[in-house]
């Protein structure tokens, strides 16, 4: 059979099996039942965006048929094909949401998680475009025995990529021992072949979320996971027509296929790799993806991938803090002749001498670094990075930071030979490969004496952070004369750009002023920026020319003016990762603010991905805006609408998260005692009628001030 002869027969295959599948949920629930995927705003993504078409209910499905059988003409060329393909993800789609349609968790009782929801999506947006994620890996079916696939999927997984797998492969990783989860970037997604949807899924919606793409521009759509998504797919063992055309559908998004069997090749787009020793290697060549690999004298391996581990009480070999013992880490600048470079000492006992499992131990990592072009302002922006630095250690867990720091290392990790010692080898040589431009020298001690680790407190680290604070303290936007654009996000997001001022950092939360700053010094012509804050047009609304101007061109003339104060008069665009969304909510005279973590509604009707769908991609949307946590109790938030006065609703996670310096601020600036108290949550009301009457009992100040619109 040729090569569009298998293709074909696999689409109208997929074709029939969505039919029926159709048919049986309409005699089963009627055409009235309702259909969506769990926790997204694009209804069937896929369906969404080839056609614009909303599916709600069953009875829409059978139209989506129609949307398929267009798809499938049987003419031997390869755009017909490809077509082909699409229609295979579009039945695929109408079998999975059938699943979804009939059983609210149809993957209850199944390895894999089906459908991969919106937040877990924009989650992913800061990792993949600063290379922590460098590619996404889709693996199906069933290589030839498990020891191979387990050895492919630590290889993508060492190397930090996003991996997906469907089918028996599953199965093989288990027996492996491949530890899986989202929290480890290895993602089984289902048994059946349809459920490669779920990986399509997050392509088509990596566009609708950052791109800004309308629904219905299918060409648009294929532009752009061919250009910005990193993915590939890894086919092992026979292939049925089903899964070769599926494999047409991932080529007509531009990810090319690598099989371990003999294919037509088509350059590029279908190759056969049969040796399991260069599968990885073809893959990573086919999509163009480099991997920057830092070799690090320890015992286990080390990836970005590991990140989210989390060491359980039964799985732990020791900890160090977590309010057992005392925990802190200090990065300081220190003269070149004061250091010696590449010095790693441990003071005190190693974790080898601990006869009790689980043990603890105090414990202290101070970093001295020392470099030409290296300022104390830089401290904070290399000591957050020590979080990652150990998180990415497998076996080694890290939370927290300055002195209440929480370490846990596994009993696995142990038995292969971390110690203390790796951890300083890590920090050493990550310090100079992450700030090569700053940092010349590096030496790190590790102490778990207890007596030292008070002392050094005492003596280095409380003071430190304490002169930190009053520096950050004095940072406003009012004292510096230079804000920073930040466009790291332009890979996904094309028309975005933040603009970064001490009072109001980077919407995805994780690029402050003295980041940016760093950043630039890291990279004369990276992502950051300089914008020379002049040209003041209104101050209450925060409107400068320079920064209209710097807006204009690192948007390609997307965007020409920006208020950085303002909710309603041209906010700052979102790209699409946001931690946070505020949004209008007219009855209360205020606004509700919502963090991606929170899944229920909101009292303006929506939910945090609906609410996000209107203002991600690099629009500006007047009423709504994207922005990180930490804005929310800043002296500049929305300040040309009355500030955080306004703030009439957030979950309770959310509120409890800002309390301590939101209160501060409400109290420094209005004298209003636990203004938190004030905002309602999610355990009190939803419904505005509910809010309203919270908001009247405590005499929440929105409900006297001027109107908002």
């Amino acid at each position: 059979m040729s090569l569009f002869k298998t293709i074909f027969t696999g689409s109208n295959q997929a074709f029939e099996a969505a039919k029926g599948a159709v048919n049986q949920i309409i005699d089963k629930k009627g055409r009235d039942q309702k259909v969506a995927f769990p926790s997204t705003a694009y209804f069937l993504p896929i369906i969404y965006a080839a056609t614009g078409t909303k599916i709600k209910t069953v009875g829409d499905l059978e139209a989506a048929l129609d949307v398929v059988k267009s798809l499938i003409v049987e003419e031997e060329n390869l755009d017909k094909a490809l077509n082909a393909g699409l229609a295979t993800a579009v039945s695929a789609e109408i079998i999975e949401a059938v699943k979804y349609a009939s059983n609210d968790d149809p993957y209850s009782d199944e390895t894999g998680i089906g459908f991969v929801t919106d937040p877990v999506i924009r989650s992913l947006g800061v990792p993949l475009v600063t290379g922590d994620i460098p590619g996404i890996a889709v693996i199906i079916g069933k290589a030839r025995d498990s020891e191979a696939a387990g050895r492919i999927i630590k290889d993508y997984q060492s190397k930090g990529l996003l991996t997906f797998l469907v089918g028996d492969i599953i199965d093989q990783a288990c027996e492996a021992g491949v530890k899986m989860g989202l929290e480890l970037r290895v993602i089984p997604l289902g048994q059946d072949v349809t459920s490669v949807i779920h990986v399509v899924s997050v392509a088509i919606r990596a566009a609708l979320i950052f791109g800004n793409i309308e629904p219905g521009n299918l060409d648009e759509f294929l532009a752009y996971t061919k250009e910005r998504v990193p993915a590939f797919v890894n086919v092992f063992g026979p292939l049925s027509e089903l899964v070769v055309s599926c494999g047409a559908g991932a080529i007509a998004m531009g990810f090319p296929v690598i099989c371990d069997t003999d294919v037509p090749e088509v350059p590029t787009y279908l190759l056969t790799q049969k040796d399991y020793e260069k599968t990885v290697q073809t893959s990573l060549e086919a999509r163009g993806i480099k991997i920057k690999i830092t070799e690090l004298p320890i015992p286990v391996a080390f990836a970005a991938a590991f990140e989210g581990e989390r060491i359980r009480k039964d799985d732990m070999f020791v900890e160090f803090g977590g309010s057992k013992t005392k925990s802190w880490e200090l990065v300081m600048a220190k003269d070149m002749g004061e250091i010696e470079d590449h010095k790693i000492e441990v003071i005190g006992a190693d974790i080898d001498t601990i006869e009790e499992v689980p043990g603890r131990l105090p414990l202290a990592v101070l970093v001295e670094v020392a470099g030409k072009n290296m300022q104390e302002d830089f401290e904070p922006v290399l000591e957050r990075r020590l979080h990652y630095f150990i998180n990415y250690i497998e076996g080694a867990m890290h939370v927290g930071q300055r002195d209440i720091t929480w370490i846990r290392i596994s009993k696995d990790a142990y038995g292969k030979g971390l110690r203390l010692k790796h951890i300083g080898e890590v920090i050493y040589a990550k310090m100079l490969d992450e700030f090569d431009s700053v940092v010349d020298k590096c030496q790190v001690t590790i102490i778990t004496d207890e007596e030292k680790v008070k002392k050094l407190a005492k003596e280095y680290a409380v003071p430190r952070y304490n002169a930190r604070d009053e520096r950050l303290a004095s940072l406003t936007d009012e004292s510096v004369d230079t804000f920073y654009s930040c466009n790291l996000c332009q890979s996904f997001a094309p028309a975005h750009v933040c603009v970064v001022t001490p009072e109001r950092l980077g919407l995805c939360g994780a690029v402050s002023w003295l980041d940016a700053k760093a950043t630039k010094e890291l990279d004369q012509h990276g992502p950051c920026q300089p914008i020379p804050k002049e040209g003041l047009e209104d101050e209450t609304l925060g409107i400068w020319e320079e920064v209209n101007k710097a807006v204009d061109e690192i948007s390609q003339g997307a965007v020409s003016r920006v208020t950085l104060y303002s909710l309603l008069v041209d906010p700052m665009t979102s790209c699409g990762c946001f931690e946070c969304i505020c949004g209008i909510m007219p009855e209360s005279n205020g606004v509700v603010i919502v963090n991606r973590e929170y899944g229920g509604q909101t009292p303006v009707g929506m939910t945090f991905g609906e609410l996000a769908s209107m203002t991600g991609g690099g629009v500006q949307t007047p009423g709504f805006m994207g922005h990180g946590r930490h804005f929310i109790s800043s002296k500049k938030f929305i300040r040309a609408e009355g500030g955080i006065k306004r703030i009439v609703w957030m979950p309770k996670e959310l509120k409890d998260y800002v309390r301590d310096k939101l209160d501060a601020t409400a109290k420094e600036m209005y004298g209003i005692e636990n203004f938190t108290d004030m905002i309602c949550d999610e355990t009190i009301a939803v419904d505005s009628d509910g809010v309203l009457n919270y908001l009247n009992e405590k005499g929440h100040p929105a409900l006297t001030m001027d109107p908002m619109m």
